[in-house]
């Protein structure tokens, strides 16, 4: 493609064009108002985990900047914003509910409904209380039961007014990278624990959506970051194990569980050694399990995998700061990434957008009893340079997106039950290890100032969402939406 018309506009009824951010990343105040430290903040502090020794603690400031930044997004025309709750500003340290953490987001949430935006809320994105972390974090049965206590603070707060409930965001990231690979905070380098954690995180889960089910809630799900696992030559046995290793670690661990009540048989038995089968309980799947009204899919690339040595590609989790790391994949530490000559991001991931519809496709291919899907996160970094005149023109994210918005359409057109598409990130912020190098907002933020400039991409994607209201589309219940001006 080589225009903005993303070449397919006949966007469902109720269809919800959105963006996306993180607690850790954009709010900043990191100890105020009764917040103490996350894992993130711990792990930030500490000399050579993140590029340049950055820190989440002013982020962009979104904690005292809300008000303009919402505003900024009904300039947009965005029908929702995905956001998380930080629970170490929730429940400091792991303790009781905090009154003036929750108040924030009950602003947040008042202030979206006042512009006419959806409030999309995630529970989890990786802030877990380091004080929970120093008793074992995800490691330790327990913490699955605390999520519980966390999870039903934030409903009572908030319940009566946000319907949509997501309990984690890439849960892979949270774990194999936090616990395996090391890259991501807690930073450890213990299969085992590893293993624990992504059993744990789906405990949590599953206790989640079945208490707040019971209170009342109608929209709950998860989102799970998947890519396409596909062997450098289909006819060649060992890529084919390696390709069937990359898939079991980094889609179907996930899927299945929550989808399907069961871990894949093959993973079970990838992961006997490593002590899988030995943290999960009796009664533990039907929790995991429980019906979820929708899944989101994050997805920024798909892989080529091999298992052969291979030196031309990376699997893009090696993280900003040269931190050690080793892989994710346990058991399959050997695997490899091919690279397959395609442009690359500023994160050195490949550019294939017709991944994304592959992906879409194949999940209500292979899970029959599937939810609605939610893109609930794509998008991409590169390096963005002002212009004199103050604009930032960024013209490979702009293609990147409505290749990927085109994606999209063509995976509705092919049966894939797709209801939404959220853009990563609204704004520019804290990119983990790779701290402020990384800039993948369609809105600039200059750290210095804090001043917001919305990119070319932005306003690109925001005529995108005018064009798809002015065919007609409607949002969920509601009127036909008017063209944004």
């Amino acid at each position: 493609m080589n225009n903005e018309n993303p070449q397919w506009n006949n966007w469902p009824d109720g269809f919800i064009w959105g963006s996306a951010t993180a607690a850790a990343q954009v709010e900043g105040a990191a100890w105020e108002d009764g917040k103490q430290d996350s894992i993130w903040d711990a792990f930030a502090r500490t000399p050579g985990n993140t590029l340049n020794g950055d820190t989440p603690e002013t982020a962009v400031d979104h904690y005292h900047r809300m008000p303009a930044d919402v505003a900024l997004m009904k300039e947009l025309g965005l029908d929702s914003y995905r956001f998380s709750t930080s629970w170490a500003r929730v429940r400091p340290g792991g303790g009781p509910a905090n009154a003036k953490g929750l108040d924030f987001y009950s602003r947040l949430v008042d202030e979206l409904l006042e512009a006419g935006i959806l409030p999309w809320l995630t529970l989890y994105h990786w802030d877990l209380p380091q004080a929970l972390e120093e008793t074992g974090g995800w490691t330790n049965r327990d913490t699955a039961y605390r999520f519980a206590e966390y999870a039903n603070d934030v409903y009572t707060a908030l319940g009566d007014r946000v319907q949509h409930w997501t309990t984690f965001n890439e849960p892979f990231c949270s774990s194999l990278l936090g616990y395996a690979s090391g890259v991501h905070a807690p930073g450890r380098h213990e299969p085992r624990a590893a293993v624990a954690a992504v059993h744990h995180q789906h405990l949590a889960h599953g206790l989640a959506v079945t208490q707040l089910r019971e209170r009342g809630a109608q929209q709950l799900g998860i989102t799970l970051n998947l890519s396409n696992s596909i062997p450098r030559d289909p006819s060649d046995p060992v890529d084919l194990e390696a390709a069937r290793l990359f898939d079991s670690l980094q889609n179907r661990i996930f899927l299945d569980p929550i989808l399907l009540g069961a871990y894949p048989q093959d993973t079970l038995q990838d992961l006997e050694q490593f002590g899988l089968s030995d943290v999960i309980q009796d009664g533990d799947l039907g929790l995991i399990g429980a019906p979820i009204d929708f899944l989101g899919v994050n997805h920024y690339h798909d892989d080529l995998i091999s298992g052969h040595p291979d030196t031309t590609g990376a699997d893009g989790h090696s993280g900003g700061s040269g931190r050690p790391a080793i892989s994710p994949f346990i058991g399959a530490e050997h695997i490899t990434f091919p690279s397959r000559g395609l442009p690359r991001t500023a994160m050195d991931w490949e550019v294939n957008p017709d991944g994304l519809r592959k992906l879409l496709v194949r999940l209500g291919e292979e899970y029959p009893m599937l939810p609605p899907l939610y893109v609930t996160e794509n998008g991409a970094a590169y390096d963005d340079v002002v212009s004199a005149d103050g604009s930032v023109p960024d013209p490979e994210r702009t293609q990147f997106i409505l290749d990927h918005i085109a994606a999209v359409g063509r995976a509705i057109e092919a049966g894939a039950d797709v209801r939404g598409y959220f853009v990563w990130s609204l704004l520019d912020n804290f990119e983990w290890s790779w701290g402020y190098s990384r800039r993948f907002g369609i809105v600039r933020v200059d750290y210095d100032t804090q001043a917001r400039t919305v990119k070319d991409s932005g306003h690109a994607y925001s005529r995108c969402i005018a064009a798809s209201r002015a065919a007609g589309r409607v949002v969920q219940g509601g009127e036909p939406l008017a063209p944004a001006v």
